[in-house]
C-alpha cells in the first residue's frame, strides 16, 4: 500500500508543525529571545536554517508543537509580542497552511 502523502506525513503529524520565520536587522540575542519563547511552551524545532544577508537577519525554523502547554492562538499572541520588543517580523504558521499556500 501506497502512501498518499507526499512526505509520508500523516494529517495529524501536519496538524502538530508549523514554519516560523523571523527577519529584521541582525543584532545579538535575536536567537536566544526566539528559541527562550518556544522552550518556555515545549515547542520543539526540528530544523532551522538562519542566515544574515548584508546585515538583515533570516531564520526560518520548522517546529513541532505536539506538547505545546498553550493553545496556538496564545502562542502567536506571545509571538506578536515578542516581535514588539525585539524590533522583528515573526510568523508562525500551521504547516498544512504554509504548504497550501505555497504549493507549486
Amino acid at each position: 500500500m501506497t502512501d498518499s502523502k507526499p512526505d509520508g506525513l500523516e494529517k495529524s503529524e501536519k496538524h502538530s508543525r508549523a514554519i516560523m520565520t523571523v527577519l529584521g536587522a541582525d543584532r545579538s540575542g535575536i536567537i536566544a529571545a526566539v528559541t527562550g519563547l518556544l522552550a518556555r511552551y515545549d515547542v520543539n524545532i526540528l530544523d532551522i536554517s538562519q542566515t544574515i544577508l548584508q546585515g538583515i537577519f533570516t531564520m526560518t525554523m520548522l517546529v513541532d508543537l505536539s506538547k505545546l502547554t498553550i493553545s496556538f492562538t496564545q502562542l502567536k499572541s506571545e509571538i506578536d509580542e515578542l516581535s514588539g520588543e525585539i524590533g522583528m517580523q515573526i510568523t508562525l504558521q500551521r504547516e498544512e497552511v504554509f504548504d497550501f499556500m505555497y504549493r507549486l
